[in-house]
């Protein structure tokens, strides 16, 4: 009998009330003797049954077994597994506002059912294609009344702060969180903001005097019992901070590919050429993950999407994944989850042991990758040799939908007329050769009115 896999989720260590952890891939959850009480009033009072109800907190089932309980263990339970696993940096203004505003819903419905949330942290949050759920059952505890909501500087931290700077000053800082993995402090938040935001109220208490009050009372004892809310306050907060979150907006700022499918080079007619070869791939080798690399506005994600695969839609510029996020949530999509990626930086691991957090890499593992029009960005404008660009596709999935473009291409030419040509390998035949050593090429189709050609290929 094949002996099964165990391995502890490298995340899971900070929390005394349970862990995650693996048996052969499988996801687990063990509750401690600790959060017994907390954890059967959750399922007694009512409250689970009326967030999964409501989809906002992943289902799970019991798991009857004491041989996978360890010690101090009271329960088992097996969550519906997350396709994908994100993390806040990777997530447009968009993302990680719904992921705030969830937050505040889920508070606002345990304090009805005298619970409240012990934490308020962004990865308790995660994407199901554009819908976020809420995956971390024991962070729900028993509501005392006059105790003030202790999840609320760390709400601010991962949520309000990183918001506001995306709001107020650029859309890509909300990749500071990869630095400040616990939020980003108030007090730098503060000092980053811009003065008018003093002028709003609401930002001048959650953020400038928190991290005043904050510095303040850092070296100072506090007793417990000088600081009482009532829970008609604490709903107060609550909808206070749904409130200045809900009126957050990005400014209109513009990035280099914003609108690219505007000004492409391609006719209309190779253009819907193009999208119908890429069907036909996908129909040829019907894939059920798909990493779609340099998605702009996910116009191929949508493609692979409709023939049933989960997409992972990912592209460096905030706004192209600002946008295909907010048109994939009007269509209730579960099946494309829009992330913010550089491939010449993609996520590394992060966290305690380097280990809390995966890197993109790990995470990133499809039966289908989709690369189109992103081959000379990568080898001209950053100097990627293309060996080791096909060397990096080959870890990440097993077939592979590429476009290659010429330097004839007008687009390769514009990047090439403020440097020198000293890409001498960046050719048709150069290419076949670098990916022809990870890979089989299945088929070859030139797109018309261009020199471009869209492979097919398989890993060997």
């Amino acid at each position: 009998m094949k002996k099964r896999t165990t391995c502890l989720e490298a995340s899971s260590f900070r929390d005394p009330d349970g862990f995650v952890f693996f048996v052969d891939n499988e996801i687990y959850r063990q509750i401690n003797q600790k959060a017994r009480e907390d954890f059967d009033f959750l399922i007694g009072s009512g409250l689970y049954r009326k967030l999964v109800g409501k989809e906002l907190l992943i289902p799970h089932t019991e798991i009857i077994s004491k041989k996978m309980l360890s010690k101090n263990g009271y329960k088992i339970i097996k969550p519906q597994p997350i396709p994908f696993i994100s993390y806040p940096y990777e997530w447009s203004f968009s993302q990680l506002k719904d992921a705030a505003l969830l937050t505040l819903e889920v508070q606002e419905i345990a304090l009805e059912n005298q619970m409240t949330l012990k934490d308020a942290s962004a990865y308790n949050i995660q994407f199901i294609g554009c819908k976020p759920i809420f995956i971390d059952t024991l962070s729900f505890e028993k509501y005392n009344e006059g105790t003030p909501w202790i999840a609320y500087r760390q709400f601010c931290q991962h949520f309000l702060a990183p918001l506001s700077l995306m709001a107020y000053r650029e859309p890509r800082l909300n990749l500071l969180l990869r630095i400040f993995l616990d939020g980003i402090p108030l007090d730098l938040a503060s000092r980053l903001l811009p003065l008018v935001t003093k002028l709003n109220f609401s930002l001048l208490v959650h953020i400038h005097l928190h991290a005043i009050n904050q510095k303040r009372m850092a070296a100072k004892k506090i007793k417990k019992e000088r600081y009482k809310i009532s829970k008609f306050q604490m709903l107060s907060l609550i909808n206070n901070l749904k409130s200045i979150i809900m009126k957050l907006k990005l400014k209109n700022y513009q990035t280099e590919w914003r609108d690219y499918y505007h000004f492409t080079n391609y006719t209309k007619a190779a253009f819907e050429q193009k999208k119908s070869q890429v069907s036909e791939f996908l129909d040829q080798i019907k894939p059920k993950t798909v990493l779609d690399l340099g998605a702009n506005e996910g116009i191929f994600s949508q493609i692979a999407c409709q023939r049933g695969a989960y997409t992972i839609a990912c592209d460096v510029d905030p706004l192209s994944v600002e946008k295909t996020y907010l048109e994939d949530k009007k269509r209730q999509n579960k099946r494309l989850l829009p992330l913010m990626v550089d491939l010449t930086n993609p996520t590394p691991s992060l966290g305690w042991a380097n280990a809390e957090r995966k890197s993109f890499n790990q995470r990133a593992k499809a039966d289908c990758v989709i690369a189109l029009a992103l081959i000379h960005h990568l080898a001209i404008s950053n100097n990627l040799p293309l060996f080791l660009i096909a060397q990096y596709f080959a870890g990440l999935g097993d077939y592979l939908i590429i476009e290659f473009v010429p330097k004839e291409d007008s687009n390769v030419q514009i990047l090439l007329q403020n440097r020198e040509d000293i890409f001498s390998e960046y050719s048709e035949e150069g290419f076949k050769k670098a990916f022809g050593e990870f890979f089989q090429i299945i088929e070859t189709k030139n797109i018309k009115d261009s020199k471009r050609i869209i492979y097919l290929m398989k890993r060997k």
